[in-house]
């Protein structure tokens, strides 16, 4: 496989030698990736406005609904706002025409990007279309960066078969994987050369798109049915890389319980109202991002892509620990569910998003996942319907504040829908 020669310029020392991504032995030797560099801190701050920009595959509005219901949600105390951008078909450089009428008219002050699925073109590694990709992956960094937005430029996924709909299509998708691996690698250093962060959304794929197969299947595609465009599996993989290029960590919240001084406390999103007679009154200001349990054998659950890319220790972390039980085990009631722990799990610590994946914020999270779906599915009739109708080209900024009516309805349904919610731990010692 080959390299670009910005490579040699980084092991010479001019910007400081790349190592390559370890690779599990689960993954063919001939995938060999650039090392990908990490978000340090936390990207995003208080009152940011985000866009989230990529082709077909974020037009799916999947994993930008994933992103937006959690960050909404989990990081409230942000006040973040979200758009989503996709386009169906787009390359680097169709993007990069339309940023002005459809993106940075709305002044975004952070945006994620997801290019590279159409730009190779579907065809074995060809330098050329490369080179194309490189200039327009840079151009687009450096508008953002102009219009005085922090990015996140993330890689494409993985690919599973040659798509029988691109009639120019050729090669094995072993051959077409290998050339999104270079477009990622490509990603990387146009990431480090511009100085912004980096969301790796394909290696994630890549080596957990090989476990699972390994462990169902064949029939188990983290790229979807047609071996493009994922399902609910992919997409968490997705979300997860994006939220961790935004350098955010999934820490929901710590409550703290002394059983044997009769004290709690709590932080990061979560008050103690009260406490007494073994029972937490506890207000959530910041919320777990909650999922119907599901199959993880399949590859169009949202079980499955928690599942492999470890989503609830990376992102979604509300943490009890309870200290001075005097008994070996203890039951916990969170709401309506209740289940039984030692003293020492609990000692320790436990997920509360894990252990009670139905609890009492399930059903506001699912009204924020609601209202955020709703207000998407519009922003992509605003934007591919209402910015090109003949009303739009007669007169764009008329038809920009007539369409932001609706859009500000919509947006303001998901800040409307997310709420503290007050719940009861209740703590019962098992003799």
């Amino acid at each position: 496989m080959r390299y670009p020669c910005a490579i040699l310029l980084l092991c010479l020392g001019l910007v400081g030698c790349q190592q390559h991504q370890a690779r599990p032995d689960v993954v063919p030797a001939d995938y060999v990736g650039l090392q990908a560099p990490k978000t340090a801190s936390l990207l995003l701050q208080k009152d940011d406005r985000l866009a989230i920009c990529g082709d077909s595959i974020t037009e799916q509005k999947k994993y930008s609904l994933l992103m937006e219901s959690y960050i909404v949600a989990a990081r409230s105390d942000l006040h973040v706002t979200v758009r989503q951008y996709g386009w169906s078909g787009e390359q680097a450089g169709g993007f990069l025409k339309r940023m002005d009428n459809d993106v940075l008219r709305f002044k975004p002050t952070v945006a994620t990007t997801c290019y590279g699925m159409n730009d190779f073109r579907y065809v074995p590694q060809d330098d050329a279309i490369a080179a194309t990709y490189r200039q327009n992956q840079t151009a687009v960094v450096r508008k953002f960066k102009e219009a005085g937005v922090r990015v996140v430029l993330g890689s494409s996924g993985t690919i599973h078969s040659v798509p029988p709909w691109v009639k120019s299509a050729k090669g094995t998708w072993q051959t077409l994987n290998l050339a999104l691996l270079n477009f990622r690698n490509i990603d990387i250093e146009v990431a480090q050369a511009e100085q912004v962060a980096f969301a790796d959304v394909y290696w994630p794929m890549l080596v957990k798109g090989h476990e699972a197969r390994a462990k169902y299947g064949e029939g188990f595609k983290l790229e979807g049915p047609d071996g493009v465009h994922p399902g609910w599996a992919g997409h968490v993989m997705m979300a997860t890389a994006f939220l961790e290029g935004l350098g955010l960590r999934g820490d929901v919240g710590q409550i703290n319980v002394d059983l044997a001084a009769g004290k709690a406390t709590a932080r990061e999103g979560q008050r103690i109202m009260k406490f007494e007679n073994g029972e937490v009154a506890l207000r959530s200001f910041r919320l777990p991002f909650s999922f119907e349990p599901g199959d993880v054998a399949k590859d169009d659950t949202l079980a499955a892509g928690v599942a492999l890319a470890d989503f609830q220790k990376k992102l979604n972390r509300l943490t009890l620990k309870v200290a001075g039980a005097k008994t070996a085990q203890v039951k916990v009631t969170w709401g309506a569910e209740a289940k039984v722990f030692s003293a020492d799990q609990l000692a320790k610590g436990i997920n509360l998003a894990v252990e009670f994946p139905k609890n009492p914020t399930s059903d506001t999270f699912a009204a924020i996942w609601k209202a955020v779906a709703e207000k998407q599915a519009y922003e992509t009739k605003q934007i591919k319907t209402l910015f090109r109708s003949p009303e739009a080209k007669k007169d764009m900024e008329a038809v920009v504040k007539s369409s932001q009516v609706e859009f500000d309805r919509l947006a303001a349904a998901v800040k409307a829908a997310v709420k503290p919610v007050n719940s009861t731990i209740k703590f019962e010692e098992v003799r």
